[in-house]
């Protein structure tokens, strides 16, 4: 394998195994904020060691490895200091032993600290901030937009999420099935929030980041099969599984987006929504209705129409008229517009944007500007619609977001030239 090569095998490597190893160190040392610290030099010396060295046969080993050599050291230190040597010595060795033995098994802890970082000393808003980024690799940056609160913000609240575990004195460690079940809708809400990033990357020069989302797919799938009777976790994964499925239609020759209406649906992975079919209807005739599920029914709509103006627009306008009783999320009221245009004309669908504006939480967010575009061309406005797609354009943070709604100004702008435009 080329130098270069190996150089990029590795980067995503070592994106997908940092969770697995920081939840192998918290699971053996019980000290978050240090692991922490302790897999991030492990990473760091396999970023320096691998492309001079070659890939070890086992990375996932190596690194887990490398990590307790550091926690160890940094825990020698400490007793060190405050003058405990002798008796940590044996303890130390006895640690040290374990976890070079244990590190060759092929456990896969993601899923455990995905539950772990959902802690009692935390508000769920900061377990889930917390559990962004050790699990899904996120920046603060992409968990500020995630939050709809400004980067300095968030990074506070993690900040002291790190801070409020240490002080509780509580340790990191698997959680009883009680715990389990306490933690299991912030540990959902991470992973729809983790998909959500590697779909439509919120930042950068990618329309999606598939490493992201398919992530969050297997930990889905893995969690499903510890709760195949829970309706909520069956229709996230069936959510996750149905948009998922349009992947390939969404970007075109030059990485630029497709808007969903002209994708190429003969390209959607049927198998994917066969799947998620298979999974919202069965979790749908067990009982209660979550967020998720209702989410998901309405992706299968849009994966059971042939071509976009086959769409059953009536049907999802009823599902996020449910789902907007369900949940306060401005995203899904965003969205309760866009399904309110397309089924009552896009004047139905402004009125809901102003209402919008009035709530606050999306002011100055690039999508309600995009989708007030949208039903402004929609309406005939052309220069409204000119006006928004600038606005968000400006307020984006994703390059193939903007350079998308900067070809739409471009687009109106030639058709207000033309013979007959409205100019």
């Amino acid at each position: 394998m080329s130098e270069k090569l190996l150089d990029y095998a590795s980067e995503h490597l070592l994106r997908e195994l940092a969770p697995q190893v920081l939840g192998a160190i918290v699971r053996r040392f019980h000290d978050f904020t240090d692991a922490e610290d302790a897999v991030q030099e492990a990473l760091f010396a396999a970023a320096v060691q691998w492309p001079k060295k070659g890939m070890p046969d086992n990375p996932r080993a190596w690194l887990i490895q490398v990590a307790c050599r550091r926690m160890t050291d940094h825990l020698r230190s400490e007793l060190a200091r405050r003058r405990r040597e002798t008796s940590a010595a044996i303890e130390l060795d006895y640690l040290a032993s374990v976890a070079e033995m244990d590190s060759h098994v092929e456990q896969d802890d993601t899923l455990i600290l995905l539950f772990m970082c959902c802690h009692p000393a935390l508000s769920r808003p900061s377990a889930i901030a917390l559990t962004l980024r050790a699990v899904g690799g996120l920046t603060t940056a992409e968990i500020a937009n995630a939050f709809l609160v400004p980067e300095a913000t968030m990074a506070q609240r993690i900040s002291r999420a790190k801070q409020s575990i240490k002080s509780s004195g509580t340790p990191f460690r698997l959680p009883t099935s009680q715990e389990q079940t306490q933690r299991l809708g912030a540990v959902l809400h991470v992973l729809y929030l983790i998909f959500n990033e590697g779909y439509v990357a919120s930042v950068g020069p990618r329309v999606q980041r598939l490493e992201l989302s398919g992530e969050a797919i297997r930990l889905t799938r893995a969690l499903h099969n510890l709760l195949p009777d829970n309706g909520e976790v069956g229709g996230l994964l069936a959510l996750m599984l149905l948009t998922n499925a349009r992947r390939k239609a969404r970007t075109g020759a030059n990485e630029e987006m497709i808007p969903l209406a002209k994708q190429d649906r003969t390209l959607w992975d049927q198998g994917e929504i066969s799947e998620g079919v298979a999974l919202i209807t069965a979790t749908l005739s067990k009982g209660s209705i979550s967020a998720y599920q209702l989410q998901a029914a309405i992706a299968a709509v849009h994966a059971e129409a042939a071509r976009a103006e086959d769409t059953d627009w009536p049907q999802i306008l009823a599902l996020y008229e449910l789902l907007k009783h369900m949940s306060d999320n401005p995203m899904v009221m965003l969205n309760h517009a866009i399904a309110t245009a397309m089924v009552r004309g896009p004047s139905e669908g402004l009125k809901l944007l102003t209402v919008l504006d009035q709530d606050g939480r999306l002011k100055g967010h690039h999508r309600i500007d995009a989708v007030r575009a949208h039903l402004l061309e929609i309406s005939g406005d052309c220069w409204g619609a000119i006006t928004h797609y600038r606005l968000a354009a400006e307020r984006t943070m994703s390059l193939p977001e903007r350079n998308y709604l900067l070809t739409q100004v471009g687009r109106l702008s030639e058709n207000m030239k033309s013979p007959g435009g409205r100019g």
